[in-house]
């Protein structure tokens, strides 16, 4: 039976009621934080670690850096928020590598939880991030705050508040696959246009 990870996060925000723990989460990028930090931080306070090494370009990196900075700074959220921008490493690039660093960063730091706003996105496996979110967990003595984002309109949200707040939205992850994959879409759609003419 698969597991709800929407329903284990509202189990483990009502454990939590009348606290505030810490919480750093993982984000990737501002569009997808925005609704996770709209529904995360009435119930924690958080730091939004900013850490995407499969990027592909340095200037790509730091502009997604400085979106999330700006949509903290500017979005109305009920509690504390701050960003942790990690440099720019393009060597590392799996999620396994991004959720280990955000596990080792939550221990190191002293957070009750850690998570990551991967979860938001239609193309992201939940259950596999919250198996490796686990698995770090049990190896940094961290706990791990289930999530998939995606669910309640997750997804949707964070699309309306993007476009609300005029936050870059990118037309690929990042990693240098997509954004081949997002110039060979572009040029298909380019070369269709030209003999549909």
């Amino acid at each position: 039976m698969a597991v709800n990870y929407q329903l284990e996060l509202e189990r483990e925000l009502q454990k939590n009621e009348g606290k505030t723990p810490r919480l750093l989460l993982h984000c990737c990028c501002a569009p997808c934080s925005s609704y996770v930090l709209e529904y995360l931080s009435p119930h924690f306070s958080i730091t939004a670690h900013y850490y995407n090494p499969n990027i592909d370009t340095p200037e790509e990196y730091a502009h997604r850096a400085r979106e999330l900075s700006r949509f903290v700074q500017e979005m109305p959220l009920p509690g504390a928020v701050d960003v942790l921008a990690e440099p720019y490493t393009p060597a590392e690039f799996y999620y396994r590598l991004r959720l280990r660093r955000a596990a080792q960063a939550a221990a190191a730091g002293g957070y009750d939880y850690f998570t990551t706003t991967l979860s938001i996105s239609p193309h992201k496996n939940a259950v596999w991030l919250g198996e490796l979110g686990e698995a770090f967990a049990a190896e940094y003595g961290v706990r791990w705050l289930p999530s998939d984002f995606k669910k309640k309109n997750g997804f949707k949200r964070s699309t309306e508040l993007a476009a609300r707040y005029g936050l870059y939205r990118q037309d690929y992850c990042g990693c240098v696959f997509s954004r081949r994959e997002a110039e060979a879409r572009a040029a298909r759609k380019s070369a269709q246009n030209k003999h549909g003419a």
